[in-house]
């Protein structure tokens, strides 16, 4: 009776709450996780999948660095760094916000207008962030040119450049360089102010002939396995 009862209370509450865009969930209830998940960040859902594939990438003695692609301030990124705390973590990013021609493409193909401004960062702000910066290698400038040269394997890799053009770029990129069993995150899969994210990994996938998964973070998050 009294479990019955905290059920109907429980169920009343959340009906309540999600009014409000607000939701109580038991994920990971019974699972572990390698690191203490801040639950300031406000998506559980990205922390928990990153540390669950952290988990993975470990258990099974997955080489290779880890990477960023779109890092901006960095906050998703120092997760990243005191997730695959023994390991290079390449940042990659302008650090200057959009690329001029890549709004143009966005505005071409009607994916959005590109009118946020991601400019009020800097390199040793997002450095000055992160746990292990040590391990940190910055790469500043526009991509692919500031990958040219590189020779790494990654086994994990974040893109969250928002538009088209990096996008798709940073998938035919890491792609190639991701040792079998790694991962890639593709941000704002289902962000419909950038729709240009869904199109360049939809693109992409269906050239390769290669499955993918979203799941339910905010602003959504599209998973690649090799």
């Amino acid at each position: 009776m009294i479990v019955t009862i905290v059920k109907a209370i429980k169920y009343i509450f959340n009906k309540i709450l999600s009014k409000k865009n607000i939701y109580i969930i038991n994920s990971n209830c019974a699972y572990t996780p390698i690191n203490n998940l801040d639950l300031n960040y406000l998506d559980y859902v990205r922390l928990a999948t990153l540390d669950l594939i952290a988990n993975e990438i470990t258990d099974k003695n997955i080489e290779g660095a880890v990477a960023e692609l779109g890092v901006y301030k960095g906050k998703f990124a120092r997760y990243i760094n005191a997730t695959f705390s023994t390991r290079k973590f390449y940042l990659f990013d302008t650090f200057e916000g959009f690329e001029a021609k890549d709004i143009v493409i966005e505005n071409e193909k009607k994916f959005g207008n590109a009118t946020q401004n991601f400019s009020n960062t800097s390199v040793s702000a997002v450095l000055a962030i992160m746990p292990y910066k040590e391990n940190c290698i910055v790469k500043k400038g526009y991509f692919p040119d500031t990958a040219t040269g590189l020779q790494e394997k990654f086994a994990f890799v974040s893109l969250d450049t928002d538009l088209y053009e990096p996008i798709y770029n940073g998938l035919n990129y890491f792609y190639d360089k991701l040792t079998p069993g790694g991962y890639i995150f593709v941000h704002d899969y289902n962000n419909i102010n950038y729709k240009g994210a869904k199109e360049a990994l939809r693109k992409f996938c269906t050239e390769r002939s290669i499955g993918y998964t979203p799941i339910p973070d905010a602003y959504g998050t599209a998973i690649i396995t090799k």
